[in-house]
Protein backbone atom coordinates (compact mmCIF):
# COMPACT_ATOMS: atom_id res chain seq x y z
CA UNK A 1 0.00 0.00 0.00
CA UNK A 2 1.47 3.31 -1.04
CA UNK A 3 0.53 6.62 0.16
CA UNK A 4 1.05 10.00 -1.35
CA UNK A 5 1.53 13.19 -0.12
CA UNK A 6 0.67 16.19 -2.01
CA UNK A 7 2.88 19.42 -1.74
CA UNK A 8 2.83 22.27 -3.39
CA UNK A 9 5.37 22.81 -5.99
CA UNK A 10 7.44 26.19 -5.96
CA UNK A 11 7.49 27.68 -9.14
CA UNK A 12 10.56 28.19 -10.44
CA UNK A 13 12.15 31.65 -10.53
CA UNK A 14 13.07 33.35 -13.96
CA UNK A 15 16.64 34.63 -14.40
CA UNK A 16 16.48 38.82 -15.24
CA UNK A 17 19.06 37.62 -18.08
CA UNK A 18 16.86 35.72 -20.15
CA UNK A 19 14.15 37.73 -19.42
CA UNK A 20 13.39 39.66 -23.01
CA UNK A 21 14.64 43.62 -22.91
CA UNK A 22 11.10 45.63 -22.62
CA UNK A 23 12.97 48.72 -22.18
CA UNK A 24 14.05 51.57 -24.76
CA UNK A 25 16.57 50.78 -27.66
CA UNK A 26 19.33 53.12 -28.66
CA UNK A 27 21.64 53.08 -31.81
CA UNK A 28 24.55 52.32 -30.41
CA UNK A 29 28.37 52.93 -33.02
CA UNK A 30 31.53 51.41 -31.28
CA UNK A 31 34.01 52.81 -33.79
CA UNK A 32 32.81 56.28 -33.11
CA UNK A 33 33.36 55.40 -29.41
CA UNK A 34 36.38 54.09 -29.97
CA UNK A 35 37.58 57.30 -32.21
CA UNK A 36 36.22 59.50 -29.67
CA UNK A 37 38.11 58.46 -26.79
CA UNK A 38 41.51 57.47 -28.53
CA UNK A 39 41.19 61.27 -29.45
CA UNK A 40 40.54 62.64 -26.06
CA UNK A 41 43.19 60.19 -24.34
CA UNK A 42 45.53 61.21 -27.29
CA UNK A 43 45.24 65.04 -26.21
CA UNK A 44 45.48 65.13 -22.71
CA UNK A 45 48.19 62.89 -22.98
CA UNK A 46 49.80 65.72 -24.99
CA UNK A 47 48.72 68.32 -22.76
CA UNK A 48 49.64 66.51 -19.20
CA UNK A 49 52.84 65.75 -20.99
CA UNK A 50 53.75 69.59 -21.65
CA UNK A 51 52.54 70.51 -18.25
CA UNK A 52 54.30 67.57 -15.76
CA UNK A 53 57.57 65.90 -17.99
CA UNK A 54 60.70 66.27 -17.07
CA UNK A 55 63.06 68.43 -18.24
CA UNK A 56 65.10 67.88 -21.48
CA UNK A 57 68.42 67.96 -19.84
CA UNK A 58 71.51 67.90 -22.17
CA UNK A 59 74.14 64.39 -21.58
CA UNK A 60 77.03 65.36 -19.34
CA UNK A 61 79.69 64.12 -21.42
CA UNK A 62 83.54 64.09 -21.06
CA UNK A 63 84.11 66.80 -23.34
CA UNK A 64 81.10 68.99 -22.06
CA UNK A 65 83.43 68.69 -18.77
CA UNK A 66 86.36 69.35 -20.21
CA UNK A 67 84.81 72.80 -21.28
CA UNK A 68 83.17 73.48 -18.50
CA UNK A 69 86.05 72.30 -15.94
CA UNK A 70 89.28 72.03 -17.45
CA UNK A 71 91.16 71.98 -13.82
CA UNK A 72 88.59 69.32 -12.34
CA UNK A 73 89.55 67.36 -15.81
CA UNK A 74 93.24 67.25 -15.54
CA UNK A 75 92.83 66.83 -11.36
CA UNK A 76 91.17 64.03 -11.74
CA UNK A 77 92.97 62.56 -15.00
CA UNK A 78 96.30 62.68 -12.73
CA UNK A 79 93.92 61.32 -10.08
CA UNK A 80 93.95 58.05 -12.42
CA UNK A 81 97.82 58.26 -13.03
CA UNK A 82 98.28 57.63 -9.43
CA UNK A 83 95.79 55.04 -8.63
CA UNK A 84 94.07 57.88 -6.13
CA UNK A 85 90.56 57.89 -7.67
CA UNK A 86 87.09 56.48 -6.40
CA UNK A 87 87.39 54.23 -9.32
CA UNK A 88 91.26 53.25 -8.56
CA UNK A 89 90.53 51.90 -4.96
CA UNK A 90 86.41 50.62 -5.54
CA UNK A 91 87.07 47.15 -5.58
CA UNK A 92 84.87 44.82 -7.54
CA UNK A 93 83.50 44.36 -9.96
CA UNK A 94 86.54 46.92 -11.12
CA UNK A 95 89.09 46.90 -9.63
CA UNK A 96 90.84 43.95 -7.20
CA UNK A 97 91.29 45.90 -4.30
CA UNK A 98 92.06 44.26 -0.92
CA UNK A 99 89.30 44.97 1.60
CA UNK A 100 87.61 47.21 -0.40
CA UNK A 101 83.73 47.14 -1.09
CA UNK A 102 80.58 47.19 1.18
CA UNK A 103 80.03 44.40 3.35
CA UNK A 104 76.28 43.68 5.05
CA UNK A 105 78.07 43.00 8.56
CA UNK A 106 80.77 40.32 8.02
CA UNK A 107 79.62 39.44 4.87
CA UNK A 108 81.40 41.15 2.16
CA UNK A 109 78.88 41.56 -0.10
CA UNK A 110 80.76 43.33 -2.81
CA UNK A 111 83.72 41.13 -2.70
CA UNK A 112 81.73 38.18 -2.98
CA UNK A 113 80.65 39.14 -6.55
CA UNK A 114 84.06 39.27 -8.24
CA UNK A 115 85.71 41.45 -10.79
CA UNK A 116 83.50 41.19 -13.28
CA UNK A 117 84.67 44.52 -15.29
CA UNK A 118 88.08 45.19 -14.97
CA UNK A 119 89.06 48.28 -15.10
CA UNK A 120 92.76 49.78 -14.98
CA UNK A 121 92.20 53.77 -14.83
CA UNK A 122 95.96 54.46 -15.75
CA UNK A 123 95.50 52.58 -18.71
CA UNK A 124 91.89 52.82 -20.00
CA UNK A 125 90.96 56.19 -19.21
CA UNK A 126 94.49 57.82 -19.77
CA UNK A 127 97.65 56.50 -21.75
CA UNK A 128 95.00 53.82 -23.65
CA UNK A 129 93.52 56.62 -25.68
CA UNK A 130 96.41 58.85 -26.11
CA UNK A 131 97.93 56.21 -27.77
CA UNK A 132 95.79 56.70 -30.59
CA UNK A 133 96.40 60.08 -31.22
CA UNK A 134 98.59 60.56 -34.33
CA UNK A 135 101.03 63.20 -35.01
CA UNK A 136 101.62 64.39 -32.09
CA UNK A 137 105.45 64.03 -31.45
CA UNK A 138 105.46 65.71 -27.86
CA UNK A 139 103.13 63.48 -27.12
CA UNK A 140 104.55 60.10 -28.14
CA UNK A 141 108.21 61.33 -26.45
CA UNK A 142 105.81 61.62 -22.80
CA UNK A 143 104.74 58.56 -23.47
CA UNK A 144 107.58 56.70 -24.22
CA UNK A 145 109.16 58.39 -21.17
CA UNK A 146 106.56 57.57 -18.95
CA UNK A 147 106.40 53.67 -20.40
CA UNK A 148 109.91 53.44 -20.06
CA UNK A 149 110.18 53.93 -15.94
CA UNK A 150 109.53 52.19 -13.36
CA UNK A 151 105.78 51.94 -11.56
CA UNK A 152 107.01 53.77 -8.77
CA UNK A 153 108.58 56.30 -10.83
CA UNK A 154 105.46 56.93 -12.31
CA UNK A 155 103.51 56.97 -9.01
CA UNK A 156 106.09 59.40 -7.58
CA UNK A 157 105.89 61.80 -10.61
CA UNK A 158 102.01 61.50 -10.37
CA UNK A 159 101.56 62.25 -7.10
CA UNK A 160 103.85 64.69 -6.85
CA UNK A 161 101.82 66.74 -9.92
CA UNK A 162 98.72 65.80 -7.49
CA UNK A 163 99.80 67.67 -4.63
CA UNK A 164 101.35 70.45 -6.43
CA UNK A 165 97.62 70.75 -8.40
CA UNK A 166 95.60 70.84 -5.25
CA UNK A 167 98.04 73.26 -3.50
CA UNK A 168 97.91 75.65 -6.77
CA UNK A 169 95.09 78.63 -7.02
CA UNK A 170 91.89 77.40 -8.44
CA UNK A 171 93.69 74.13 -9.06
CA UNK A 172 94.96 76.13 -12.36
CA UNK A 173 97.52 73.63 -13.92
CA UNK A 174 99.42 76.73 -15.52
CA UNK A 175 99.95 78.35 -11.68
CA UNK A 176 101.55 75.31 -10.70
CA UNK A 177 105.61 76.00 -9.76
CA UNK A 178 108.29 74.04 -11.34
CA UNK A 179 109.04 70.40 -10.21
CA UNK A 180 109.84 67.01 -11.41
CA UNK A 181 106.86 66.10 -12.48
CA UNK A 182 108.25 64.18 -15.24
CA UNK A 183 105.67 63.95 -18.80
CA UNK A 184 102.70 63.90 -16.65
CA UNK A 185 101.97 67.46 -17.35
CA UNK A 186 102.05 66.87 -20.80
CA UNK A 187 99.94 63.37 -20.66
CA UNK A 188 97.22 65.28 -18.98
CA UNK A 189 97.45 68.52 -21.39
CA UNK A 190 96.97 66.19 -24.37
CA UNK A 191 93.85 64.18 -22.56
CA UNK A 192 92.08 67.45 -21.52
CA UNK A 193 92.67 68.73 -25.76
CA UNK A 194 91.45 65.28 -26.75
CA UNK A 195 88.39 65.81 -24.45
CA UNK A 196 87.97 68.69 -25.37
CA UNK A 197 87.51 67.93 -29.18
CA UNK A 198 85.31 65.09 -28.15
CA UNK A 199 87.14 62.67 -29.15
CA UNK A 200 87.30 60.85 -25.89
CA UNK A 201 84.06 60.25 -25.57
CA UNK A 202 84.48 57.98 -28.68
CA UNK A 203 87.73 56.55 -27.27
CA UNK A 204 86.24 55.08 -24.03
CA UNK A 205 82.84 53.83 -25.50
CA UNK A 206 84.35 52.44 -28.49
CA UNK A 207 87.02 50.03 -27.59
CA UNK A 208 84.75 46.97 -27.65
CA UNK A 209 84.90 45.14 -31.04
CA UNK A 210 80.74 45.57 -31.55
CA UNK A 211 79.67 47.34 -34.26
CA UNK A 212 77.39 49.39 -31.79
CA UNK A 213 79.16 51.48 -29.09
CA UNK A 214 76.43 51.45 -26.36
CA UNK A 215 78.84 50.17 -23.10
CA UNK A 216 79.16 53.81 -21.45
CA UNK A 217 80.60 52.16 -17.93
CA UNK A 218 84.14 53.99 -18.64
CA UNK A 219 83.02 57.52 -19.26
CA UNK A 220 80.72 57.42 -16.70
CA UNK A 221 83.29 55.87 -14.19
CA UNK A 222 85.51 58.82 -15.19
CA UNK A 223 83.25 61.10 -15.02
CA UNK A 224 81.84 60.27 -11.41
CA UNK A 225 85.79 60.43 -10.23
CA UNK A 226 85.17 64.52 -10.17
CA UNK A 227 83.78 66.77 -8.83
CA UNK A 228 81.80 68.41 -11.97
CA UNK A 229 79.27 65.43 -12.05
CA UNK A 230 78.63 66.14 -8.13
CA UNK A 231 78.05 69.55 -8.86
CA UNK A 232 76.07 69.10 -11.64
CA UNK A 233 73.95 66.43 -9.33
CA UNK A 234 73.47 68.75 -6.30
CA UNK A 235 72.47 72.16 -8.38
CA UNK A 236 69.67 69.71 -9.68
CA UNK A 237 69.25 68.63 -5.95
CA UNK A 238 69.98 64.90 -7.03
CA UNK A 239 72.52 64.51 -4.17
CA UNK A 240 72.03 61.51 -1.62
CA UNK A 241 71.11 63.72 0.87
CA UNK A 242 68.67 65.83 -0.54
CA UNK A 243 66.76 62.20 -1.86
CA UNK A 244 68.47 61.99 -4.67
CA UNK A 245 67.32 58.20 -5.61
CA UNK A 246 63.94 59.49 -5.69
CA UNK A 247 64.15 62.71 -7.29
CA UNK A 248 64.05 63.43 -10.93
CA UNK A 249 66.02 67.24 -12.08
CA UNK A 250 64.72 70.56 -11.19
CA UNK A 251 61.76 70.58 -8.51
CA UNK A 252 59.80 67.58 -10.07
CA UNK A 253 58.89 64.92 -7.40
CA UNK A 254 60.27 61.57 -9.13
CA UNK A 255 59.53 57.56 -8.64
CA UNK A 256 57.81 58.60 -5.14
CA UNK A 257 57.31 55.38 -4.52
CA UNK A 258 60.71 54.86 -3.72
CA UNK A 259 60.40 57.43 -0.60
CA UNK A 260 60.65 54.37 1.61
CA UNK A 261 63.98 53.01 0.29
CA UNK A 262 65.83 56.45 0.18
CA UNK A 263 64.14 57.64 2.79
CA UNK A 264 66.76 55.33 5.37
CA UNK A 265 70.06 57.51 3.62
CA UNK A 266 68.97 60.79 4.98
CA UNK A 267 69.37 58.86 8.97
CA UNK A 268 71.69 57.50 11.01
CA UNK A 269 73.58 55.27 11.21
CA UNK A 270 73.22 54.80 6.94
CA UNK A 271 73.76 58.68 6.39
CA UNK A 272 77.13 58.58 7.66
CA UNK A 273 78.29 54.80 6.94
CA UNK A 274 80.62 53.92 3.58
CA UNK A 275 78.06 50.77 3.91
CA UNK A 276 74.98 52.27 3.74
CA UNK A 277 74.11 51.02 0.43
CA UNK A 278 74.68 47.09 1.47
CA UNK A 279 72.79 48.07 5.46
CA UNK A 280 69.92 49.95 3.80
CA UNK A 281 69.33 47.02 0.73
CA UNK A 282 69.52 44.63 3.94
CA UNK A 283 67.24 46.56 5.96
CA UNK A 284 64.69 46.72 3.12
CA UNK A 285 65.21 42.84 2.45
CA UNK A 286 64.25 41.84 6.07
CA UNK A 287 60.81 44.69 5.62
CA UNK A 288 60.29 42.78 2.47
CA UNK A 289 60.29 39.66 4.73
CA UNK A 290 58.13 40.80 7.44
CA UNK A 291 55.88 42.43 4.90
CA UNK A 292 55.37 38.87 3.14
CA UNK A 293 54.75 36.93 6.05
CA UNK A 294 52.58 39.21 8.25
CA UNK A 295 49.61 36.58 7.64
CA UNK A 296 51.58 34.08 10.17
CA UNK A 297 53.50 36.09 12.64
CA UNK A 298 51.54 35.67 15.68
CA UNK A 299 50.62 39.64 17.56
CA UNK A 300 51.50 41.09 14.46
CA UNK A 301 48.45 39.66 12.20
CA UNK A 302 46.17 40.85 14.79
CA UNK A 303 47.29 44.56 14.28
CA UNK A 304 44.06 44.87 11.61
CA UNK A 305 42.02 43.76 14.18
CA UNK A 306 43.29 45.75 17.47
CA UNK A 307 43.46 48.74 14.83
CA UNK A 308 40.46 48.57 12.47
CA UNK A 309 41.28 51.07 10.35
CA UNK A 310 39.66 49.06 7.33
CA UNK A 311 36.63 49.50 8.91
CA UNK A 312 36.69 53.34 8.65
CA UNK A 313 38.01 52.90 5.06
CA UNK A 314 34.69 50.30 4.18
CA UNK A 315 32.53 52.17 6.52
CA UNK A 316 29.77 52.49 3.79
CA UNK A 317 30.11 48.14 3.76
CA UNK A 318 29.65 47.80 7.17
CA UNK A 319 27.43 50.47 7.75
CA UNK A 320 24.92 47.94 5.88
CA UNK A 321 26.50 44.63 7.61
CA UNK A 322 24.83 46.14 10.60
CA UNK A 323 21.90 46.48 9.51
CA UNK A 324 19.48 44.08 10.45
Amino acid sequence: MTTTTDRPVAPRRRSRAAEPWAGPWRRYDIVKEFVVASVVVAVLTLVLAVVFSSPDEKPITLQAWAKAAPNDFVATAVSELDGQSGTANYGAPYTNTPDAGQKLGPLPLQRWGGVRAPVDTATDFVLGPLRAVPHDPALTAALTTYAAATPDRQNGWASTYADALSKAPDGDPAKVPADDYGPVPTLAGRLLDLATSGGLDGALTSEHTQFYASDYTKPLLFLADGSYLKDQARAQHLAGDQWGMMNETGNYPGQAWLWLYTFWYQIKPFSSSDNADALVWGLMALLSLLLALVPFIPGLRSIPRIIPVHRLIWRGYYRTQNRP
